[in-house]
């Protein structure tokens, strides 16, 4: 027996805007919202692919943005452009560029989410 990763929770203070960013990124859709109860209100948002499988959970915490290097992150790579096409996408739905000490002649870019959450984009386009 063994087990699988069902949903990948990320904490946020804005848990509405953080889960429209990733679902923009990723051209997933929101599956559920407001099923967190906190003292903050009814608050997290549950993104999925059209096709099930994994989801992505955004959870309301009042720690605010990392504040170091997340230890776990997103590799993305881009399917229907090239990467300097998809760098610039990605920028304009609210990514900014980080420098988490990768090599100038990396062959990714290394970009942070509107919360701090840092995430690569590499260079390969693979299919959708």
């Amino acid at each position: 027996m063994s087990s699988r990763i069902f949903s990948i929770p990320i904490d946020c203070t804005d848990a509405e805007a953080l889960a429209e960013f990733w679902a923009d990124v990723l051209d997933w859709r929101v599956k559920d919202r407001g099923w967190q109860r906190t003292e903050h209100g009814p608050d997290g948002v549950t993104i999925a692919p059209d096709d099930g499988g994994i989801e992505i959970d955004f959870r309301w915490t009042p720690d605010g943005p990392p504040k170091e290097k997340n230890r776990m992150h997103f590799d993305i790579n881009p399917t229907d452009r090239d990467q300097d096409a998809e760098l610039g996408r990605l920028l304009a739905l609210g990514a900014r560029q980080v420098d988490v000490g990768q090599r100038d002649d990396s062959t990714w870019f290394v970009l942070a989410d509107p919360e701090g959450n840092v995430f690569c984009l590499c260079h390969t386009r693979i299919a959708p």
